[in-house]
């Protein structure tokens, strides 16, 4: 089955809070890259009334596999009590995407392939 790709976006009200969320996220190995973008001006309804902010927003470019992972790290540190929270699917160049794959793979997994694997499922190029 082909690696389904994810671009997730959150706002927070601050630049610092936006950069910690990316740097955390790729620290995490749960996005491959992260960008800040703003002040934006957002306009939403918010307890009753219409409410215009400045944000930042987060733009995160991850694997679908590895989505509910990074959604919780933003559910967890963000400062608001109802983040944005939004993943859409993306398509973009071969290269690019498997970039975004091997920086999100779970190196737990790639070291337990190893472990298990048998000999002779082992490949000899010379």
């Amino acid at each position: 089955m082909a690696q389904a790709y994810v671009q997730v976006t959150t706002t927070t009200d601050e630049r610092a809070e936006a950069g910690e969320l990316a740097s955390a996220a790729v620290a995490e190995r749960l996005a491959a890259c992260a960008q800040v973008v703003g002040p934006i001006s957002s306009t939403y309804w918010w307890e009753g009334e219409i409410e215009t902010a400045e944000e930042y927003m987060v733009v995160f470019k991850t694997t679908a596999e590895r989505y509910p992972q990074l959604a919780q790290l933003i559910a967890d540190r963000h400062s608001y009590e109802t983040p944005e929270i939004i993943a859409t699917g993306i398509a973009g160049s071969a290269d690019y995407l498997a970039w975004v794959a091997e920086q999100t793979a779970d190196e737990d997994d790639d070291e337990d392939a190893l472990e298990s694997a048998d000999e002779d499922d082992l490949e000899i190029v010379e």
